[in-house]
């Protein structure tokens, strides 16, 4: 897991691999509150989900994580929470949505979860060994809008 602030890509670019920078770059240059929601193709595989949504408790929101694709989650206006811990044995599938949408959600359950809080500018990327619980309320329920950035492992991890 990585855990930044675009303000700072710059001068972190080349530790990053170059789909990952590819996606940073976009996030960077795009002015998303002016983007509606939706799809959005980046390059070379790599899509943007532009999304808006409620916050929500953090015993309503289900751990998740992905095989065949990289989480960039980058908040673009208000704040959240996205829990996160390393996936080990002790987790367990609730439901298993590989096939048709790249994603495992996780009993409520996880041990040793660690929030991040995440603000305008920030982002965390999530690896496919990285559970996290995303769209958590940090303070009181807001409003969010975010990018996600789909990421193919193969991209990254050769």
């Amino acid at each position: 897991m990585i855990f930044g602030h675009i303000e700072n890509f710059a001068k972190e670019k080349s530790v990053y691999a170059s789909a990952i920078t590819t996606g940073l770059e976009y996030l960077s240059k795009t002015d998303f509150l002016s983007l509606p929601t939706g799809r959005y193709d980046v390059s070379d595989g790599i899509f943007a989900l532009v999304q808006e949504y409620q916050t929500e408790p953090k015993a309503k929101r289900r751990p998740e994580s992905h095989v065949d694709y990289l989480d960039v989650q980058y908040i673009v206006q208000g704040e959240e929470i996205i829990s996160y811990a390393y996936l080990d044995e002790g987790c367990q599938v609730e439901e298993n949505q590989l096939p048709k949408n790249d994603m495992i959600f996780y009993s409520k359950e996880i041990a040793d979860e660690v929030d991040l809080k995440l603000s305008a500018g920030m982002f965390a990327v999530l690896f496919p060994w990285d559970v996290h619980r995303p769209c958590v309320t940090k303070k009181v329920d807001s409003k969010v809008k975010k990018v996600v950035l789909k990421i193919p492992v193969s991209a990254v991890i050769k």
